[in-house]
């Protein structure tokens, strides 16, 4: 914000090349001054930047291993279900034989 100002550099006068030395020192001041809050700023959001990176590599790593969990355990459910009803099948067919056999021992 403010404005750098430098008089009297054109005066051959050794009082006004002193001003203009002072002056020139004081605007370089101002310049290193903001160059280093600037530098902080980036730096900041450097850090910020890697510190988010971070976080959104650990979320899809957990989103990861959350998924994968529960394909795991839905996979052995349905394994499970599927030999239940094989078994349930089986035991079935069996029972609709019982009055056939039963037919065959009568006669």
């Amino acid at each position: 914000g403010s404005a750098i100002s430098i008089t009297g550099a054109n005066s051959a006068a050794h009082t006004n090349v002193d001003a203009a030395v002072s002056a020139i020192d004081a605007a370089m001041d101002t310049i290193n001054a903001k160059r280093a809050d600037l530098g902080a700023v980036q730096n900041r959001m450097t850090s910020t930047i890697s510190n988010l990176q971070n976080i959104a590599e650990n979320a899809t790593s957990a989103r990861s291993r959350v998924q994968d969990a529960d394909f795991a355990a839905e996979t052995s459910e349905m394994t499970k279900q599927q030999t239940l009803q094989q078994a349930s099948t089986a035991v079935l067919a069996q029972a609709n034989q019982l009055p056939n056999a039963v037919l065959k021992l009568l006669n």
